[in-house]
């Protein structure tokens, strides 16, 4: 008899999440400013939507990471989809063509505690340092730590449920629904 292989995890509970993903075959694509712009535009659209809580954010010329906090309706995985698949959709407007834009999936990290989210927020803003883009964080474009940003507070909701949820694991990869 065959058993049927599921994946450990379909859903990721409510929490804030540290997520990572990467362009198509790593392709430097937000190193043209227009891209990279409009990449904002869609990360602040869903938030001003409602869709999740946005704590910090860089968008390094291949890749982005983002500490973000669904809001308790929408899933990580569903969060992902929405700004993966708006910003596809919106550089396939702008270009005039569709084409491959992200690599399937991405890495995530449950943050547990207020330490976690200050060493993952940490690690976001020296990200553009430490890929030698500047010197300063806060020079950085397209990172969280530039000024003039409005970013959103760890909600009291995350902590209470990173307490709730402490057995359940933290991190991993995996690829969207669909993809």
């Amino acid at each position: 008899m065959r058993l049927a292989l599921r994946p450990s995890r379909l859903f990721s509970p409510p929490g804030t999440y540290f997520v990572t993903f990467s362009t198509w075959n790593r392709r430097r694509l937000f190193q043209v400013k227009n891209y990279a712009r409009l990449f904002l535009k869609t990360l602040f659209h869903y938030r001003r939507e409602g869709q999740y809580s946005l704590h910090a954010f860089v968008l390094m010329p291949d890749h982005v990471h983002l500490l973000l906090t669904p809001t308790h309706d929408v899933t990580i995985e569903r969060a992902l989809q929405l700004i993966k698949g708006g910003y596809s959709h919106a550089l396939g407007a702008l270009i005039g063509r569709k084409s491959e834009v992200w690599q399937r999936g991405f890495t995530d990290h449950r943050i547990r505690d207020a330490q976690d989210f200050a060493h993952h927020r940490n690690y976001i803003h020296q990200n553009p340092v430490v890929g030698c883009l500047v010197f300063n964080a806060s020079e950085y474009r397209y990172c969280s730590a530039f000024p003039g940003f409005k970013l959103d507070p760890w909600p009291p909701a995350a902590k209470a449920a990173v307490l709730d949820n402490a057995s359940i694991g933290t991190s991993g990869t995996r690829a969207l629904p669909g993809s």
